[in-house]
């Protein structure tokens, strides 16, 4: 039967409609604002980093629930090459400085950094780190130093600062010298409650003020000398913590050793810290596709090793060299950070803001965009 010219019409009206108000659903979900904002950042960590996982996860792999992936430039002001201090406050504060700065910029000029913002907006905020808590990533989120060095005085900020919920390691930070009680009494009168064993069940601490765990001298263990499941358990805990009463919240959460195993050159602290961080990706998107209000960033800072997923070399009868594609044997081109690109991967509403190729710096302006936390 030949199509008449009104069939032939309708036909394409009936398609401009379906296909407008799918563009116009989709354009709702990215303009849509988060109501809570997790960053999730695994030091040292570039694209082999994550693609290990890949080959010595036993288990399902999170980084591929992620949708919405982008890259990122990471120099400093001062360095093609970035430390975590300089990337850090390029995260925190949406400037580059110089390496080894800590949220102030080239001129010593302190500058305003998300937990700040947040804070003054009435957002709740954690910060969670396998280090010490006084270490360059975490302390861009409410520190100001000259020098990433200056711990003593990156905990005494934290102290005083507006951050809700921590944990991490660092006592020594806390308690040197003539300030041995005063940072616990410090953090006292800020409302903190005080846990140096171990973390709390959530029943136990949820009607507390704030909550400061500092579980170890200076960085917590490695996950090969039994750490266990620290950075999940405590950014889970953290995020029940926060997330009561339906306040806003934001949460920094750091798997810092995989760059530790990328400076030592080994391999099997590197995945194993990746594989870490990754579960905790896993539980972390588990709250968030419940909650349907969360944003989920996950990057880096840069790239630590050189780190390749190479094959593995074999001498034939002959004496040549070959590589054996069957079998991967990780290697390192230097002990030092690299300046490859760093994926940036994201979920829940605004996460397409992420997508592309754009600087460090772009992260914290994103943020800001998508929640308006700063008008």
């Amino acid at each position: 039967m030949a199509m008449t010219k009104f069939s032939l019409n309708y036909i394409l009206l009936s398609t401009f409609l379906f296909t407008n108000c799918n563009n116009t659903a989709v354009l709702k979900v990215s303009s849509s604002s988060p109501k809570n904002v997790i960053f999730l950042i695994s030091d040292g960590a570039g694209l082999s980093q994550i693609s290990s996982a890949y080959y010595f996860k036993d288990s399902s792999v999170h980084y591929s629930r992620f949708k919405h992936i982008g890259l990122i430039q990471t120099h400093s002001s001062d360095s093609d090459i970035t430390d975590s201090a300089a990337c850090g406050t390029a995260f925190a504060t949406g400037k580059k400085t110089y390496n080894g700065a800590i949220g102030v910029l080239d001129d010593f000029t302190r500058v305003e950094n998300l937990v700040e913002i947040a804070s003054a907006n009435g957002v709740k905020s954690g910060i969670v780190s396998t280090s010490s808590i006084t270490h360059a990533t975490p302390a861009s989120f409410y520190a100001h130093v000259v020098s990433r060095n200056q711990e003593n005085e990156i905990a005494k900020q934290l102290s005083e600062s507006d951050v809700d919920f921590f944990a991490g390691g660092g006592i020594d930070f806390f308690i040197q010298g003539a300030e041995r009680q005063n940072l616990f009494h410090i953090l006292g009168s800020k409302g903190f409650t005080l846990n140096t064993k171990e973390l709390d069940a959530f029943k136990t601490i949820k009607n507390k003020n704030k909550l400061a765990y500092l579980l170890a001298d200076k960085s917590m263990p490695k996950m090969l000398d039994g750490r266990g499941d620290f950075l999940k358990n405590a950014t889970l805990l953290g995020i029940e913590f926060l997330n009561q009463k339906d306040q806003p919240f934001f949460m920094m959460s750091e798997g810092s050793q995989v760059d530790w195993g990328g400076h030592a050159n080994d391999a099997e602290y590197l995945i194993s810290e990746l594989i870490d961080f990754d579960e905790t990706i896993g539980a972390v998107l588990d709250f968030a596709e419940k909650d349907g209000e969360t944003l989920v960033i996950v990057t880096s800072d840069h790239e630590t090793g050189g780190f390749t997923l190479s094959g593995k070399k074999y001498t034939d009868v002959n004496g040549n060299i070959h590589n054996d594609y069957r079998t991967i044997d990780p290697s390192f081109s230097t002990g030092g950070h690299s300046a490859t690109l760093i994926p940036v991967f994201a979920y829940g509403p605004g996460s397409e803001e992420f997508k592309g190729i754009y600087d460090n710096t772009d992260i914290f302006y994103k943020i800001l965009k998508i929640t308006n936390w700063k008008n």
